[in-house]
């Protein structure tokens, strides 16, 4: 099982039913015969604190081989400080591996108007982590289309479905080192 633990870029946040990454990647697996039920447990507007608040239920009722944490933005986009973020994924990403998943990090950046510096240091945050914690990590969710203004709905924050596709690529070349085909029958 793949539990996918994020905010409104991971829940389909303005998207129809079912249309999202996360959606996407359940068909993916189906038709590339890997075995996994994929369990989105995200929640639009989440910030890392709460992520890590509830993990800990989620880790219990789902009992996850690989978990996606893809948090941070709503803590950066509030002004939250990049400690309290670090700490708060690397809790999550610690808490995943003592319930015996492995896990996928997705790095995130900010829009310019925060600062070179705070918008660097969120960036690299990401990879600190993951790279703290021995997570894969998928270093950019928009990588290949976030100048790209017809990716995104009006708000200018949350993809449009045409870029969901995009997403799923990003996160499966961290993805899918971590996953097992089941043994061919015959």
């Amino acid at each position: 099982m793949i539990l996918v633990f994020g905010d409104s870029l991971s829940a389909g946040y303005g998207l129809p039913q079912g249309k999202g990454w996360a959606n996407l990647l359940q068909q993916r697996l189906q038709e590339q015969g890997y075995e996994y039920r994929v369990v989105n447990a995200s929640i639009s507007g989440e910030t890392t604190l709460g992520g890590r608040n509830r993990l800990a239920q989620a880790l219990a009722e789902h009992r996850p081989h690989i978990v996606i944490i893809e948090l941070g933005s709503n803590d950066a986009l509030r002004g939250q400080p990049l400690d309290a973020m670090r700490d708060n994924l690397t809790q999550m990403v610690r808490a995943s591996g003592t319930a015996k998943a492995k896990v996928v990090l997705v790095g995130m950046r900010i829009p310019p108007n925060y600062g070179p510096d705070y918008i660097e240091k969120f960036h690299a945050s990401f990879a600190t982590v993951a790279k703290a914690t021995h997570a894969a990590l998928v270093p950019f969710l928009f990588d290949g289309f976030a100048e790209r203004r017809e990716m995104f709905q009006s708000d200018g924050l949350h993809p449009a479905i045409e870029a969901q596709g995009l997403m799923l690529d990003n996160v499966w070349k961290a993805l899918k080192p971590l996953l097992h085909k089941p043994a061919q029958k015959g």
